[in-house]
């Protein structure tokens, strides 16, 4: 989508299935295994079979390539393959991607999917390891050499500079955590089902990089997730009701660098995610008054409450004050925080659930939801909508 003009890919495909592993944090089995599960269960779930599949999407992160993916699943033929850049940055754009190969005929069923054992292998969480030379990783020498080494260090110094900027405390932030873990805790596929927090807890958890505690963080997961996308018109004739793709967009900002974005003239909003969300509302002809439902990426609490701001849910400072009141359905199904870190494609499959009326802290009437993908980092984000 142009961020100067609206696109024509607005409801012209949907997805139609998702199906997911058990989020753990030891799967006892292969990446490639836990990729493969997913998509069969989001095949299952569309009533499709392999053979119906000619495209698939990944992250460029995922160690299970497309053709071997393909593959193990029993896959024919594949006339679309492609990957997306920039990590949990890339959830909704998989889904952009498949849209755009539905819409102009270049592939009819595509997949969408991402499996790794984040916990038990690789943890993100355990910040910069080791780097290979790279344009991109230049922008971290900056940074690395005097401590921030971590995801949690690099959102740290943006959540600082937001709580001076609007004369906030720490404890804004608790807001979020409680609202996802209240949802996770009665969602069974969540992995802190039945556990709900309070703001005492939030505030009585550790620092991990101030402002930052523990409860601010999201967890660590091994799983995968998958979802199909196919035209609109095929849509109606499987057993699921579709959720419209209404609108899709990707977004970088002035200035952008992979979570060091800390020379750009404001470090107290995500204007990556601006830029995602002027080409929403302009592809969609929406508002953020229209929204029944938004799942929103939630690494850290503080890139959650920017978000908001950066959509025109409320003003600029006034977030945690709309989480509390609870203004707006936020990540009924316990988000990253709470159901389990899958790089957001786990609430994209949410957002679907609720357009369908299944969801198990199911929004009465939902009929739009708005999706986004990981901020700090180039981006990307989605408006579902029912059909009709």
């Amino acid at each position: 989508m142009s961020a100067r003009k609206a696109d024509t890919l607005g409801g012209r495909a949907a997805v139609v299935g998702i199906g997911a592993t058990e989020f753990s944090k030891d799967s006892g089995r292969s990446e490639l295994k836990l990729a493969v599960e997913a998509v069969q269960a989001a095949l299952d779930d569309a009533g499709l079979t392999p053979a119906d599949v000619d495209g698939l999407v990944t992250f460029t992160m995922d160690t299970s390539p497309e053709i071997t993916v393909a593959q193990a699943c029993g896959i024919g033929d594949l006339t679309f393959f492609s990957r997306v850049h920039y990590g949990g940055g890339a959830a909704c754009a998989t889904v952009q991607q498949a849209a755009l190969a539905v819409a102009t005929g270049v592939a009819e069923v595509v997949v969408c999917y991402r499996a790794f054992n984040e916990r038990s292998g690789r943890r993100f969480g355990s910040g910069v390891q080791h780097r290979e030379p790279s344009a991109e990783g230049a922008a971290l020498g900056w940074s690395l050499p005097f401590g921030l080494l971590t995801p949690a260090s690099w959102v740290a110094m943006a959540a600082q500079r937001y709580l001076y900027a609007y004369g906030l405390t720490p404890e804004v932030f608790g807001h979020v955590a409680v609202t996802d873990r209240r949802h996770a805790a009665t969602n069974p596929a969540a992995y802190f089902h039945g556990k709900p927090i309070t703001l005492a807890d939030h505030a009585a958890s550790r620092w991990i990089v101030e402002p930052l505690r523990l409860l601010d963080c999201c967890q660590e997961t091994d799983g995968g997730q998958a979802l199909v996308v196919t035209s609109v018109e095929r849509a109606r004739d499987l057993p699921r009701p579709p959720a419209v793709i209404t609108a899709a967009a990707q977004g970088a900002g002035r200035g952008q660098e992979q979570m060091t974005s800390f020379y750009r003239d404001d470090l107290a909003g995500l204007p990556e995610m601006g830029v995602v969300a002027r080409q929403l509302w302009r592809g969609s002809g929406l508002t953020s008054a229209d929204i029944d439902v938004a799942i929103l990426y939630d690494h850290f609490t503080p890139f959650v409450l920017m978000q908001l701001e950066e959509f025109g849910f409320c003003g600029r400072g006034e977030a945690a004050g709309f989480v509390a009141e609870d203004a707006l359905p936020l990540n009924t199904h316990g988000g990253q925080l709470g159901e389990a870190y899958l790089h957001g494609m786990n609430g994209i499959a949410e957002a679907v659930r609720q357009i369908r009326g299944t969801s198990v802290n199911q929004v009465p009437g939902a009929a739009r939801a708005l999706v986004t993908a990981g901020t700090g980092v180039p981006t990307s984000g989605l408006l579902l909508g029912a059909d009709g």
